[in-house]
């Protein structure tokens, strides 16, 4: 049997429990997802790319059950379709919160199916608990000094905390 391979791409800064749910669901339906995150030198992250990695990695270690195994993190700057065929992937996860990223994400899905007819893009809804979670709200909250803790991973919420205790 062919492996299942799936990229979820996003620029993840911060991952999120909302980005961890999708994760942790793409893994019911490819055997191996490649998270990409998006590198685009023109955008300044809050988090530098290597720490978004380590970040993800954590997060994922620190799940029951985890199967950090069948989970690769990889960079990616062009057209996410670019990043699939280079990571050998023939599904796209996308996430989805409410009918607006559906509405965003059937657009999105058309194009890349325009170009690149080989790939299959399959909609992941994130769990009811965390559908309201978004990285900008997170990055406000934190820069407000706010709890992100609900919000977020443990290591992600301890590293938030230090970039904005500085």
């Amino acid at each position: 049997m062919t492996e299942r391979v799936a990229l979820y791409a996003g620029s993840f800064d911060p991952l999120t429990n909302g980005h961890l749910d999708v994760l942790k669901a793409s893994l019911t339906v490819a055997d191996v997802v490649y998270v990409a995150v998006g590198v685009h030198p023109g955008k300044k992250p809050l988090f530098a790319f290597e720490e978004r990695v380590e970040l993800i990695e954590a997060a994922v270690k620190q799940e029951p059950g985890s199967e950090s195994s069948r989970i690769k993190v990889v960079a990616f700057d062009g057209l996410v379709i670019g990043a699939a065929k280079d990571h050998g992937a023939s599904i796209i996860i996308r996430g989805l919160r409410d009918g607006t990223d559906l509405d965003y994400e059937m657009q999105m899905a058309g194009m890349n199916e325009t170009m690149a007819p080989e790939f299959q893009t399959v909609f992941l809804p994130a769990s009811p608990s965390v559908r309201t979670i978004t990285a900008t709200l997170v990055r406000q909250i934190a820069s407000m000094g706010g709890n992100i803790r609900p919000f977020v991973p443990d290591a992600v919420a301890t590293a938030l905390e230090a970039k904005f205790t500085k």
